[in-house]
């Protein structure tokens, strides 16, 4: 049986789908920002400080190229300074403007320069000559645009790989799989497939999401162990009610019982009497036979009066050792008084050196209630076949009696609960669902067992266990 609880709506295919494209976009979303407020803080902390080298390094240049110009010799001829471009001549050959030569007459072996305009030094030697230095600021401002896209394209493909390598490679075997896996599992356990509800270990990581698969594992299985212990539960409660049924019934029975008993006993004890009057009297070999088969009914019918008054109170039970074979052919003898008992083959199997110790009447009754059960299961004639066979286990040393037919067989649905009381499939008056019952009360008194089965090929098949000498 299992636990009812809420069940939460359940989204379709679609929804399944669109479920699992959140996720995924959530995810990319997620390390996408990651990445790009990574890339960013990277960008901005290397950016400022390769613009502070690049400007230290144009100052010094400057300061150094600003000095060697100051100087009347050439610039020297150095790799380090191969980006500037020297001159030295006429105003007119130089282009020096109008009132940038004005300042150079005022003020010669001096140096004019505006940063701010233009990229040109300008001077005039103390020897009369012009010169004129071109000091590119720009390739410091190149410079700084190259290192700024590089920079840019180096983390652009990093990132890039990153992405591809998470989308492809590891978010789809440790996050994507795994949760999928879950998600199956999850659809299993809602639909019931219990084969399928837990999860693989091979598909358990040695990760957190594997302690999460571990523990939803745990969490059904402990589940599964709460419902079976409720359907056993509920199944013993069931055993025990119809049990109780079956005492109230049994209790009535039992008052019934003792009465009918004592109502039996004195027709019996005057049954008994003209037969053995007759025994007396009658000489025919047939007749006294059948005389002594009447007698045999009527004490048969004298012990089951007193087995009524056990359904009232208890007796202590005397036990013999006796053989098998010869209370089995008696069984059947009381039974063949049945007018169908001629068209049924009757063939007992066991050997008579076969003893075994318990109540021989009590027993008796148990044969007597199985062969009876096997020849009304063959309304049309048949085989009743009774084998036995000696076993032994921890407990002791058993004969294993098997009393078979081939008739249609017990109904299935008959079968777990053919030993408890009023259960009979007799269509007739005549079955009380008691027989069988009683059986097996007799049966476990004696320490045995009794199970009932059909025959693969057909027909039914009594089992019981009785202590062997």
């Amino acid at each position: 049986m299992e636990v009812p609880f809420a069940q939460p709506r359940q989204p379709g295919r679609i929804g399944k789908v669109f479920g699992n494209l959140k996720v995924r976009l959530k995810l990319v979303v997620l390390h996408n920002f990651l990445f790009l407020m990574l890339a960013t803080a990277t960008y901005a902390t290397l950016i400022p400080f390769f613009e502070q080298r690049v400007a230290a390094a144009r100052s010094r240049e400057s300061s150094l190229v600003t000095q060697l110009f100051q100087a009347d010799t050439p610039l020297p001829n150095l790799p380090q300074f191969s980006i500037y471009s020297f001159q030295e001549g006429s105003p007119e050959t130089l282009g020096i403007p109008k009132e940038v030569l004005q300042w150079l007459n005022a003020n010669p072996g001096r140096i004019w320069g505006d940063s701010d305009k233009s990229d040109y030094l300008f001077r005039k030697t103390n020897a009369g000559s012009y010169r004129i230095l071109h000091m590119p600021h720009s390739f410091y401002v190149d410079a700084v645009k190259r290192a700024k896209f590089g920079l840019f394209f180096v983390l652009g493909a990093i990132y890039l790989f990153t992405v591809l390598l998470l989308e492809l490679a590891i978010l789809p075997l440790y996050v994507y799989r795994p949760l999928q896996v879950m998600l199956a599992a999850d659809e299993a356990t809602r639909q019931g497939d219990h084969a399928n509800e837990m999860i693989a270990e091979e598909e358990i990581s040695d990760d957190e999401i594997g302690q999460i698969m571990t523990s939803r594992n745990e969490t059904v299985m402990e589940l599964r162990r709460h419902e079976q212990q409720l359907e056993e539960n509920n199944k013993l409660l069931e055993t025990a009610k119809r049990r109780l049924e079956q005492q109230d019934r049994l209790v009535s029975l039992g008052l019934l019982s003792a009465s009918v008993a004592h109502e039996m006993n004195t027709p019996v004890s005057v049954l008994q009497g003209s037969i053995e009057m007759l025994q007396n009297k009658i000489t025919d070999p047939a007749d006294k036979e059948r005389l002594t088969r009447m007698s045999r009914v009527a004490g048969r019918l004298k012990t089951i009066s007193e087995s009524l008054l056990d359904f009232a109170r208890v007796r202590k039970m005397d036990t013999e050792n006796f053989g098998l074979w010869q209370l089995v052919n008696d069984s059947w003898q009381l039974v063949a008084i049945d007018e169908k008992a001629g068209a049924v083959e009757f063939h007992n199997l066991i050997d008579e050196a076969l003893l075994v110790r318990g109540n021989a009447d009590r027993l008796a009754q148990v044969f007597v209630n199985l062969l009876r059960n096997a020849l009304n299961a063959l309304p049309d004639g048949g085989k009743i076949h009774v084998t036995a066979e000696m076993a032994e286990d921890a407990r002791g040393r058993w004969a294993l009696v098997r009393v078979d037919d081939n008739g249609p067989g017990i109904p299935e649905h008959v079968l777990p609960e053919i030993f408890e009381a009023f259960i009979t499939t007799r269509l007739d008056a005549r079955g009380t669902g008691l027989g069988l019952a009683v059986a097996e009360g007799i049966v476990h008194q004696h320490g045995g067992i009794i199970e009932a089965s059909n025959l693969p090929g057909g027909g039914a098949r009594l089992e019981l266990t009785l202590p062997r000498v």
